[in-house]
């Protein structure tokens, strides 16, 4: 019966068809390796948690709350999570070397800890900053500054971190 449908097709077509199935044959004997779509929210294994935190006012039990979370996820994950906090609004005189606004000095101090013993990233607005008057200079070494806070959440978004507003 083979033999019967192959020679009763036209002879293009049953080239066509014999390639189809060489083809088929020769798949059949490798096999799959389809990339499977990442689900959101899903994270690879072997790569750090990811969450940005947003500071925006300047009140002490504010601040507190969030040292408070991030002291948290610190004990959890230890040195598997990255933090950044993006700061503006009144929020940026807690990354101010001389705050407009007050700040406690042991505040301050827990920040800079926070940077320097942890690596957790603190962003300041430059927009705010510009709004102020005030310059890089005027930050805390540690502070990073990138031009619109809002912005630079949703990029830390897009690759991938949790985002956290109080």
């Amino acid at each position: 019966m083979k033999k019967l449908l192959s020679s009763s097709l036209p002879l293009p077509r049953r080239r066509l068809l014999a390639g189809v199935a060489a083809a088929a044959a020769a798949g059949a004997s490798v096999p799959a390796r389809a990339q499977t779509p990442k689900q959101p929210g899903v994270r690879d294994s072997g790569t750090p948690h990811k969450i940005v935190y947003q500071l925006n006012r300047a009140d002490e039990a504010y601040r507190e709350a969030i040292f408070n979370s991030i002291s948290a996820l610190l004990k959890k994950y230890v040195d598997d999570i990255s933090i950044t906090v993006v700061v503006w609004g009144p929020g940026i005189h807690l990354l101010a070397k001389a705050p407009q606004r007050p700040v406690s000095r042991l505040h301050q101090q827990r920040v800079r800890s926070m940077a320097q013993s942890y690596g957790i990233k603190f962003i300041a607005c430059g927009n705010t900053m510009h709004s102020l008057g005030w310059t890089p200079e005027d930050m805390l070494d540690f502070a990073a500054v990138e031009e619109v806070g809002a912005a630079t959440i949703m990029e830390l978004q897009e690759q991938g971190y949790a985002y956290l507003a109080w």
